[in-house]
């Protein structure tokens, strides 16, 4: 899968984000402090990101920066995009099973190596609920675009 990544600062969680990614077999595409030269501030590498997804050049993203929300709210204003700040296992599972989220977005104060690799396991083994309820929230999401 290719996965688009942004992170307002060059922090060791961003870098073992994008090397956990890379030996999960994901392609990776970097944005903000992970790629030399970009533009570094949380809203515009988090909308690079966000747009990666909406544009098809990536199936999804993660973004980061300090606490999380900055980033997420960036994202969340790509219309396509419903990224979810997640900072546990269960909620990364929530986000993709109950939101359909196609965006991960991450703090790198509060996300640990561990903690990463419990969040991207539940993130990447969660599926979209079938259930009508959820679909229907989907949709409704979607409308409000």
């Amino acid at each position: 899968m290719r996965i688009s990544v942004s992170s307002d600062m060059d922090e060791p969680v961003a870098r073992t984000l994008v090397e956990e990614l890379r030996g999960r077999g994901h392609e990776v595409l970097t944005h903000g402090a992970l790629r030399a030269g970009d533009d570094a501030e949380w809203a515009a590498c988090s909308e690079a990101a966000a747009r990666d997804v909406v544009d098809g050049r990536a199936e999804q993203a993660v973004v980061c920066c300090w606490t999380g929300t900055g980033a997420s709210i960036a994202a969340n204003k790509v219309p396509g995009v419903r990224a979810a700040l997640c900072t546990d296992a269960y909620t990364a599972d929530g986000a993709r099973r109950w939101n359909d989220a196609n965006v991960l977005a991450l703090s790198l104060r509060l996300t640990s190596e561990p903690l990463l690799k419990e969040i991207l396991d539940a993130w990447f083994a969660g599926e979209a609920s079938p259930d009508p309820d959820d679909r229907a929230n989907i949709a409704h999401v979607s409308r409000i675009e």
